[in-house]
């Protein structure tokens, strides 16, 4: 996913910074990590909050398989529905949902 279309996308947040993070990139909003991009996959941060929306929605959580003793570890990123790729109000309400999840995490 090339760095305009996920300017794009955050639009109706606001101006998104986009920085290179373990081999994909991190998506910050005043300074807050919103969103990843691994493997061209656009990923939203959650958290105990908005966990049962991404749910509802039918989004995945972000799971790898760890290299020590190989157990699936669950990270707070979630993919986003499909629907709000094609319409910019909801992934406005994503992308706040993600700015407020990030702002959470980093108390």
């Amino acid at each position: 996913m090339d760095n305009e279309r996920i300017a794009e996308l955050f639009e109706g947040l606001g101006p998104v910074s986009i920085r290179k993070l373990f081999g994909g990139k991190g998506i910050y909003f005043d300074g807050v990590i919103v969103a990843i991009v691994l493997r061209g996959e656009l990923l939203l941060k959650g958290d105990k909050e908005t966990i049962p929306d991404f749910e509802a929605a039918g989004c995945r959580q972000w799971t790898y398989t760890g290299t020590r003793h190989g157990k699936l570890v669950a990270m707070p990123y979630w993919s986003i529905p499909d629907s709000a790729f094609d319409d910019p109000d909801e992934m406005t309400v994503w992308a706040r949902r993600a700015h407020e999840a990030g702002r959470r995490a980093g108390k």
